[in-house]
């Protein structure tokens, strides 16, 4: 019988990369925490390494909420191997929080460092090939994907593939080539694959087999028109607000969790609605939002 498990995210509440550190209005981790919990998730990523806690915090901090960590967002610049170094001592960095959490069932969320170029034109690859990489790039790629990957299974978390906007797998032929020459499994998130050109429903029944893990947005399609349009770059996407509570954006939600049902999908579904907050007032709107997606789960999908 499946179990299908609801969590959250930092960048939900608006705490990832790009504005742990750099924005005043990032919530402290306790509140994301706390948030997180009272909504009725029953689990979270971690976010930025250290941003939840550290290694002496983390196991009390999930306890102390009943949660439980289910992933991490580990980039790897794979198609250039001169960073391969430093991004695997990120790598196990990141491991070691997932061991210190009691993260046992934590998937390492693989994902391509991306470009300057691609972070400029998000969405851009689905219809424009040029701006991807070319079959050496794909090599090492493959290549750099397979030692990720080695490294996650040998700490004992399974890996997964995160297709992101803004990297080097984004748009669906991209995410085929990937599939094709590796053998990691996928995570498929509704929202970057719509910001990709894909069609979550249709992803769900060709690359099922392979999924392993679940991110669920979505989208507003006229802030990416507009994005497209103004030659804005993908943090510009996330000012705007790209990504939107559940059924209030474009993304066919009802039609893709139907082919869920149909899959043989058995893990965890995680809610994410990257946010940038600007303001104390947003930082909380956060919070209620993450409340209406939880109810939004438990309404269409019974979980």
């Amino acid at each position: 019988m499946r179990s299908l498990r609801v969590a959250n995210a930092p960048c939900s509440y608006g705490a990832f990369e790009i504005t742990v550190g750099v924005l005043p209005d990032v919530p402290p981790p306790e509140t994301v925490l706390d948030a997180i919990a009272e909504a009725g998730y029953a689990g979270t990523e971690l976010g930025p390494p250290g941003y939840l806690g550290d290694a002496d915090t983390l196991r009390d901090r999930f306890a102390q909420r009943s949660l439980e960590l289910v992933g991490g967002y580990i980039p790897v610049r794979f198609s250039e191997p001169e960073h391969w170094p430093d991004d695997r001592d990120a790598m196990a960095r990141t491991l070691d929080l997932f061991a210190a959490a009691d993260g046992t069932g934590a998937k390492a969320v693989l994902a391509d460092g991306g470009s300057e170029l691609r972070t400029r034109f998000p969405g851009r690859a689905a219809s424009d090939r040029s701006i991807g990489l070319d079959e050496a790039g794909w090599r090492r790629l493959a290549d750099g994907v397979a030692r990720a990957s080695e490294l996650a299974r040998s700490r004992g978390f399974e890996p997964t593939f995160h297709h992101h906007t803004a990297t080097h797998v984004e748009a669906p032929w991209e995410i085929e080539r990937l599939l094709e020459l590796t053998d990691v499994p996928l995570l498929l998130d509704t929202g970057h694959l719509a910001l990709g050109g894909g069609d979550p429903t249709e992803a769900i029944r060709a690359w099922g087999e392979r999924i392993n893990h679940l991110h669920v947005k979505d989208v507003r399609r006229d802030v990416l028109d507009g994005v497209i349009a103004d030659g804005a770059d993908m943090p510009e996407a996330w000012r705007r607000g790209v990504f939107c509570e559940l059924g209030r954006g474009d993304v066919d939600l009802g039609a893709f969790f139907d082919a869920l049902g149909d899959s043989r999908y058995d893990g965890w579904i995680v809610v994410e609605q990257d946010m940038v907050p600007e303001s104390p007032a947003q930082a909380a709107d956060a919070v209620a939002a993450q409340i209406r997606n939880r109810t939004w789960l438990t309404r269409e999908l019974g979980v």
